[in-house]
């Protein structure tokens, strides 16, 4: 192959490695940011009791990631079935996003196990979408390919925000917020088409030994992963940063939409409006932080964004208005696309190249494990807060907002603890910065 057919495929590669990112962008931006977690915490649920079950929700889904993506990734690392598995959880899904059509008021159980089953689909997928990273990039060009990826996967999201905005504020009742779920769902697999065609895996199956099957070979090769990872104790002192400060860009995610609701009364619409403002900061984020990787390492990169990102979250404790909310969203957005875009393109550089799905792996139990951590607790602070103030005589909205503010301090604690540690991490990519 000559160097002009080979620059060719790695573009049409990188072009449909980022169209999955547009994909499912547009469920965090449905499913986890705008609609439906707004709409599982006021509609389905109703009150605090919303906030802790939505948190329980989440959860639930980030601990059996964690404990199965590990020992997937081995098993597609040993089989060479990288695309195989993402087809596989992408599939799931785009099940049961549809299927969320079928909540409605009071369905809380299906509500939580349509959502979970999603959900579960969804963070495993990233595993083997991450770990095709290496395959498709070469090790200079990781950062800006996956901070690309962030920009291409926020105009994903902003797409599928703005299709459903007119009809949500023209259409009164929830049959359009329940075909909402319907649309992204055909929206995350159309963009996936791409992916599957385009993407070669490049890794070749390895023979299995006898008397073994795939579930033990991952097993077996996990535990010799763990055993290994004593010579690499920057990639160990990066996971045990990433698990917390993860918490924090997690925790503000997968509760913004509830915030504004509670806190400012925002109605659906405004809020697919201040989602749409964090997606746009995010493209623009996105990029920034690959451009500055190049120019001053990825690791500073990653401690302005964290930074970025505390102050917005501190901001928001004392934020009294809608305008605030929205100023606050955008410089959140700046930040948080530039800490979760270089610490995805940090593992590609930790791993070696032939166990990138193991190490991606390995990444995703401690984001989940985190994920799990983070949520649960925000869910739980912030009711357990509300039902606190409201025994003691203050009005029951009041409350709930007094509730969420305590919450949002829980999150600027995971990122400065994350933070922290990060500072002791050496860099891995010095070597490629740009002089």
């Amino acid at each position: 192959m000559n160097p002009f057919q080979k620059l060719k495929t790695m573009n049409r590669e990188h072009l449909a490695w980022y169209m999955y990112d547009f994909g499912n962008s547009a469920y965090a931006a449905v499913i986890l940011l705008a609609v439906y977690s707004a709409y599982f915490k006021g509609a389905v649920v109703g009150g605090a009791e919303g906030s802790r079950l939505w948190g329980i929700s989440v959860g639930v889904a980030m601990l059996v990631v964690a404990v199965s993506s590990p020992i997937l990734g081995a098993i597609a690392d040993f089989s060479a079935s990288k695309k195989r598995m993402l087809l596989l959880f992408s599939g799931m899904t785009w099940i049961f996003t549809g299927l969320l059509f079928f909540v409605r008021e009071g369905t809380i159980i299906m509500g939580m196990v349509f959502f979970i089953l999603a959900e579960i689909g969804y963070r495993s997928g990233q595993v083997f979408y991450n770990s095709l990273l290496p395959e498709i990039a070469e090790p200079e060009e990781m950062g800006r390919v996956s901070g690309n990826a962030w920009a291409v996967g926020s105009f994903g999201g902003i797409l599928a925000l703005l299709i459903l905005l007119p009809l949500i504020i023209s259409i009164e009742g929830d049959l359009i917020i329940r075909l909402s779920m319907v649309f992204t769902s055909l929206y995350f697999a159309l963009s996936t088409i791409p992916t599957i065609l385009w993407i070669k895996e490049k890794a070749e199956p390895k023979p299995l030994p006898e008397d073994k099957n795939f579930l033990t070979v991952g097993f077996i090769q996990l535990i010799d992963t763990i055993k290994s990872l004593g010579g690499f104790k920057d990639f160990i002192r990066f996971m045990v940063a990433f698990l917390i400060y993860n918490d924090g860009i997690l925790m503000a995610l997968d509760f913004a939409a509830i915030i504004g609701a509670v806190l400012f009364g925002m109605k659906q619409q405004e809020i697919i409006i201040f989602m749409i403002v964090v997606q746009v900061a995010s493209v623009l984020g996105a990029w920034a932080a690959g451009v500055a990787g190049d120019k001053i390492g990825y690791k500073r990169s990653l401690i302005i964004s964290l930074i970025l990102m505390t102050a917005a979250v501190l901001a928001m404790i004392f934020a009294q208005n809608q305008v605030h909310f929205y100023l606050i969203g955008a410089v959140a957005g700046l930040a948080l696309t530039g800490v979760q875009s270089i610490s995805r393109a940090l593992i590609g550089y930790f791993a070696p190249k032939d166990r990138s799905a193991e190490f991606y792996g390995l990444f995703a139990v401690t984001g989940r494990t985190s994920s799990f951590i983070g949520p649960t607790i925000y869910g739980f602070l912030a009711a357990q807060m509300a039902w606190w103030y409201e025994g003691r005589g203050v009005e029951t909205l009041l409350a709930e907002q007094y509730g969420q503010r305590v919450a949002i301090g829980s999150i600027a604690i995971f990122l400065i603890a994350g933070l922290l540690v990060l500072l002791k991490v050496n860099d891995p990519t010095k070597k490629y910065i740009k002089s």
